[in-house]
């Protein structure tokens, strides 16, 4: 039977069994175009809900909401140019590096779900989330827990820097970055501090210089600079509330 649109293969691919065995007699039926485009949309929103339920990115605000003026360095080019994740094809790192509450974490999450939208596993994690969970594993346990962090197209850690840790955390960080590096996926890394200060993350860490080496080795660095939104935020409503108390 011809099948000028296409049908069969979208029906196998849903794997519509009843309908196939039956695709002689209803294959040309007008109601199956609309059955299986019905499937393939709910599908697809099914699959979209579980890759962003699988990331944990939690509450953020959109890019739009991005306000570029208020830090006094950004490439938002590149920003924006990360956002399109051709660097994921070039299984390439992006370092989103400054102080705190310049963005870091907005513009981190934000890539996150750009990959859950284009139908990437992705996570998204707390650094000191990641290796307390990691250094609460041993054994076989500890293999199994590596791939929740090893496996997803792109990982992305937030807030590395923000705590100090201790060899054992610095060789779990060292063995996902490791393992990704080797499989060829995309990390995205928010920090507070220059590779140069992360001695002071981990001190002693005999794997500091090769992690940051896989880090670097293909890796996008997004600098970011300015005061703290977050107080300019609190500063702004500070003033309000004393030209409140002046005019009553």
């Amino acid at each position: 039977m011809n099948d000028p649109i296409g049908l069969r293969p979208r029906a196998e691919k849903l794997r519509l069994y009843g309908l196939l065995g039956e695709w002689g007699r209803l294959g040309n039926e007008p109601w199956v175009v609309e059955l299986i485009d019905l499937e393939e949309r709910e599908r697809g929103r099914r699959s979209r809900e579980y890759r962003l339920h699988q990331a944990s990115i939690g509450h953020f605000k959109s890019m739009v909401d991005f306000d570029w003026k208020h830090p006094t360095k950004i490439d938002r080019l590149l920003v924006e140019d990360l956002l399109g994740l051709d660097f994921m094809t070039d299984a390439a790192n992006v370092i989103l590096l400054g102080p705190n509450g310049v963005g870091k974490t907005m513009i981190a999450q934000n890539l996150a779900f750009a990959s859950v939208q284009a139908g990437r596993a992705t996570r998204f994690v707390v650094a000191s989330d990641m290796l307390n969970d990691l250094a609460s594993q041993d054994g076989s346990a500890l293999r199994q827990r590596l791939k929740l962090y090893v496996n997803p197209k792109l990982l992305v850690i937030d807030e590395v820097g923000y705590l100090r840790y201790d060899n054992r955390y610095a060789d779990l960080l060292y063995e996902v970055i490791r393992r990704r590096y080797e499989q060829r996926r995309s990390v995205v890394i928010s920090t507070n501090k220059p590779f140069g200060e992360w001695n002071s993350v981990f001190e002693s860490a005999a794997c500091l210089t090769t992690l940051i080496d896989r880090l670097c080795h293909r890796a996008e660095i997004v600098e970011i600079q300015g005061e703290s939104y977050r107080v300019k935020e609190a500063k702004a409503r500070k003033t309000q509330r004393r030209s409140r108390r002046r005019e009553s």
